[in-house]
Order: C-alpha cells, then structure tokens, then sequence
C-alpha cells in the first residue's frame, strides 16, 4: 500500500489474487495436458531441458531468499534454536500430506495475529501522524508492490505436491480448492494491507511488525506467533528446494541417508541467510520480481500457450497472452526499481514515535509534530 498508493494497491491485491488463482489451474491443466505430474516435468517436456534447468533454479532459490524471523532480541540464538528443534524435524517428513495438520495450526495463528494487527489499528492509529501523500490514487512504485503482492499469493512450486496430495484429485476439484483458498487469502491480505496501512501510513516497513514499539507485550506476542508460523510453514519449502535436488542430481529418488543429508543442508543454508538479513521489505521485493513472478504469470501461461489446442479466441489462450508479457515487464522494471529505490528498514531500531519528547524526525507540518507529542505522552497507556 506504502509504495502503490492505497487506492491502487487495492486494485493490485485484488488482480493479483485473479491471476494467482488462473495461473494455479492452469498450471494443472497443463500438466493434465502433458501427462505430467510435477512442475518441473511439465516445463521439461514443454520447453525441454533448458526450461527445466531455468524452473530448477528458481524453485531452488525461492526458500533461500525468505527472511523469516526477524523478531526478538538475541534473533541469532532464537532462529539457531528453533531451526534444529522445530524446522528440521519437520522438514525430514517424506510424506508433504503430514504437515496438513502443521499448516492447520499455522493457519490459526495467522488469524490470531491478524485479530491485533486490526486490535492496534483502533488503539494505536489515531495516535500516528499521516503523511502528506498518504492518500493519493497511485505511486511511481507500483511495480515493486506488485513483486511482493506475488510473493504473498506464490505456491506454484508446490501446487503438485499438494495437488497428487488430494483424494482424487481432479481438475474441477482443484480448481473449486483454488477459488476457495484464494478468496480467504486474499481477505486475509487486504485486512491486514488496511489495518497496517491505516496504522502508519508512509511511516510503514517492509516487515509491519518492525513498526510498533518493543513496549508493546500485545504485539511481542504477535510476534512469536508469526515467528511459530514460519517454523511451520518453511517445512513445505523445504519439500519443493529438496524435490529440485532430487530431480536434478539423483534422478528422482533418495535413499534415507540422502535424504536426511540434502535436508540438512537445504535448512543449514537457509539458517545461514536468514540469520546474515535483517530487511524484509528487500527480500520480499528481490523473491517476488526474481521468483514469484515468473512462476505465477510466465511460466504457467507459456506451457498452457504451447500445449494447448484450443482456438486463439478461448478465454484462457487470451488471459494468458496477457499474463505472459506483463510478467516479464513486472519482473525486469521491478528488479530495476528495488535495487535502484530499496525500501526503508530500520535494522531493529525503535521508530521515532516510540521514544517520550522525540517528535524531530517527522518531517511534517505543525499538527503533525503536535500530534507526535502527543503520542509520547499516549505511547505507554495505548500500549498497555
């Protein structure tokens, strides 16, 4: 909403969310199509094994480029921690259906922590001054928000794995599953792109937790909670990064030996960068122009296009001739604009509204710095 403006990020979250749910179906149709039963079989026997080698990369990377746990004091300890108690273990499982029940809880939790980010909206908006530019329709850096709207909807690297998952699985049904999860997902994200936005306005961050005070024990819950969502979720990254090595290296089978080897080191890895970052806005911008949109809009409109052979006039051959080339624009001028015009990140410092007296780093007119202050003399009781 911050980089978009308020009125068009809306209209973005929503189109994205119709195109995520499109390019899902599509890619099962396209394996229907090829008689293929994963991503990466599809893209090869499509565009052979150039595409495939491309696909591998980008599954591969996509778990790789996620910050997950930037949230406590002595974050080092915490994510080494709970990476060897809770994330390893998880991700060892051979079987992705097991973690239907892991994904249920994590589901509950983002529903807690969606309850105070809308719980602060009412106790600690009104007490945040507005920018000036905090309503206007739209932004110079749309594009970027639409890599990290991609990154919020992207699961096509695992849309097989839980596809073959199914009872039955059949086209009709996954697509009634799609429809379904979209339309709760993309609730999910416009409560939470307005609660967080109508918070802080231009004053948000690329991680929204980074925005409130560390005094605040309602939202130091919410934290741990998004912190046990990550430990349950990253699990089913780990199938998709572990499935590419598999595919690639060992011709699509592992003895357990291999497998608990490659698990290690895929979550090893992946400790390793999480515990080197502490800016999510990057990250989320670099994986959903870099990751998320070519697997969402290229990828799946690009098989459908060469297996299919319905007449050019079909509605889905027309979608996706539309998908394809605005993809390929959202991904190079958005890989542009995040180097070139990077989100702010504060590394874990305090905002300025946090702090009693500190209303100078506002930059703003009068009555903002009048209501700065006050919030320095609200913070505590608002918090409480």
């Amino acid at each position: 909403m911050k980089q978009a403006g308020f009125p068009l990020g809306m209209l973005l979250l929503f189109w994205v969310s119709y195109v995520t749910g499109f390019s899902l179906v599509l890619l099962i149709k396209g394996g229907a199509l090829s008689g293929t039963d994963t991503y990466q079989s599809l893209v090869n026997k499509t565009f052979g094994f150039p595409g495939y080698l491309l696909l591998s990369v980008l599954q591969f990377l996509y778990p790789f480029i996620v910050d997950p746990e930037n949230l406590f004091v002595g974050r080092h300890f915490i994510i080494g921690l709970s990476t060897v108690t809770f994330t390893l273990p998880l991700s060892l499982y051979r079987d992705i259906g097991k973690l239907g029940k892991v994904s249920l809880i994590s589901t509950g939790l983002t529903t807690l922590i969606l309850g105070i980010v809308m719980a602060r909206a009412v106790s600690l908006g009104p007490h945040i001054p507005k920018t000036e530019d905090a309503w206007v329709f739209a932004k110079p850096n749309a594009i970027q928000a639409v890599g990290v709207m991609s990154f919020a909807f992207i699961c096509h690297h695992n849309s097989f794995l839980v596809y073959s998952s199914l009872e039955e699985p059949t086209v009709a049904k996954w697509s009634r599953l799609i429809r379904m999860s979209i339309v709760i997902s993309v609730f999910i994200c416009i409560v939470f792109a307005t609660c967080g936005y109508l918070t802080f306005t231009g004053f948000t961050q690329g991680d929204l937790f980074e925005n409130y005070c560390r005094n605040d024990d309602l939202v130091t819950f919410g934290r741990f909670c998004y912190g046990v969502t990550v430990i349950l979720t990253y699990p089913m990254e780990c199938f998709v990064t572990r499935e590419v090595i598999t595919n690639v290296f060992f011709g699509g089978n592992l003895s357990l030996v291999f497998h608990i080897v490659v698990t290690v080191m895929v979550i090893t890895v992946a400790t390793l960068v999480s515990l080197l970052i502490d800016c999510l806005g990057i990250v989320l911008e670099l994986n959903g122009v870099l990751c998320a949109t070519p697997l969402i809009f290229i990828i799946p409109s690009a098989c459908y296009l060469k297996l299919s052979e319905e007449p050019k006039t079909h509605s889905d051959k027309i979608m996706s001739c539309v998908m394809l080339p605005i993809g390929a624009v959202v991904m190079v001028f958005g890989f542009v604009m995040a180097v070139t015009n990077p989100q702010d990140c504060t590394h874990g410092q305090e905002m300025f509204y946090c702090f009693p007296d500190n209303f100078s780093l506002t930059n703003t007119s009068d009555s903002h710095v009048q209501q700065t202050t006050q919030l320095s003399i609200l913070n505590i009781s608002v918090f409480q």
